[in-house]
């Protein structure tokens, strides 16, 4: 049995593998987290065309890695205890999948089970402009229990580097599973503290 809390991190072939790697990248450096990584056969080709990187250097910083087609994982019961499960990057047919409950690969079905037992799921959805089937699949999502969460940077932040605005979108990502890390962004203190 362990102590450790887990999270699944999911990833398609929407662009940004950024933000799936970088939030691996981070709590393989927390010994209190235990990450389960799947990512689909379009992530694969996606990781490697926007990162330069492979498979095996991807499953290097997970804990646990699953096949995408591996139904019988353990990440695909609800009895396997979690924190929840982010999808990032998420493409808009895995938005419909998990909208619509059509478990057909193990990310859509890590992700319903999340949601059907409550724990805390975020999309990260990676398209625009949306059409109105994107934004109803968001709609349906959200009334599940599950957080839709854009990469959007915020820009009061002067963040001066496409890693800045990463590190911003996946550090208020972690805040939501109590993963605080400083450095990574720097929450709003209002206009009228800036002394």
């Amino acid at each position: 049995m362990t102590n450790k809390k887990r999270l699944v991190i999911a990833m398609t072939g929407a662009t940004g593998a950024i933000y799936g790697v970088r939030m691996l990248q981070i709590l393989k450096g927390l010994p209190e987290w235990e990450t389960h990584l799947v990512i689909s056969a379009a992530g694969l080709v996606n990781l490697k065309y926007e990162l330069d990187m492979d498979r095996a250097a991807l499953y290097r910083l997970a804990d646990v890695a699953h096949g995408i087609n591996d139904i019988a994982s353990c990440i695909a019961s609800g009895s396997f205890k979690t924190e929840g499960v982010v999808v990032a990057p998420c493409s808009m047919k895995t938005l419909a999948a998990i909208a619509h409950g059509f478990g057909d690969n193990l990310i859509s079905r890590s992700a319903d089970v999340a949601l059907k037992e409550r724990r805390k799921t975020v999309l990260v959805p990676r398209e625009t402009p949306l059409n109105l089937a994107h934004i109803r699949n968001m709609a349906a999502v959200t009334e599940m229990g599950g957080i839709i969460f854009p990469p959007m940077p915020a820009f009061y932040n002067k963040s001066d580097s496409v890693k800045a605005m990463v590190d911003e979108g996946v550090g208020r990502i972690l805040d939501m599973y109590g993963v605080t890390i400083d450095g990574l962004f720097k929450p709003w203190a209002g206009l009228g503290n800036e002394g």
